[in-house]
């Protein structure tokens, strides 16, 4: 019988074991940013509508990021996804401009990610918090 894949072929099914690069990281971490931001549409959709509805719903929702740690945390959260995720989609809008597309430019911007995402991050939770 005929096999199209050759057996000796190194198999690595165990994704814990593989050391992925920084700008694999990244990339990553966009995507996942990505999801976290649609699902916390359902928050600030939520607290938009609540705040636009009357003087009261605007008062308890000031009153919620204000006074609940559980919201201010949502807050940050999305925040800190949103500085992420803009930061990285800069990062991979540059690369599809063909800026940097090698593997020492691609270390170094994802690096600058990394960094100026922590900024933005830090600087949310002052603002929040």
């Amino acid at each position: 019988m005929y096999r199209a894949v050759n057996s000796k072929r190194p198999v690595n099914l165990d994704l814990t074991t593989i050391e992925f690069p920084l700008p694999a990281l990244t990339s990553i971490a966009h995507r996942i940013t990505g999801v976290i931001l649609f699902i916390g549409l359902i928050f600030a959709f939520w607290a938009l509508d609540r705040s636009l509805s009357s003087p009261a719903g605007f008062a308890a929702v000031s009153d919620a990021l204000a006074n609940n740690i559980l919201a201010k945390l949502v807050a940050w959260g999305l925040l800190s996804a949103l500085a992420f995720h803009f930061v990285a989609g800069i990062k991979h809008m540059l690369m599809d401009a063909d800026i940097g597309v090698t593997l020492e430019g691609g270390v170094k911007k994802a690096q600058a990610t990394v960094v100026i995402s922590a900024v933005l991050i830090i600087l949310a939770g002052v603002w929040v918090w």
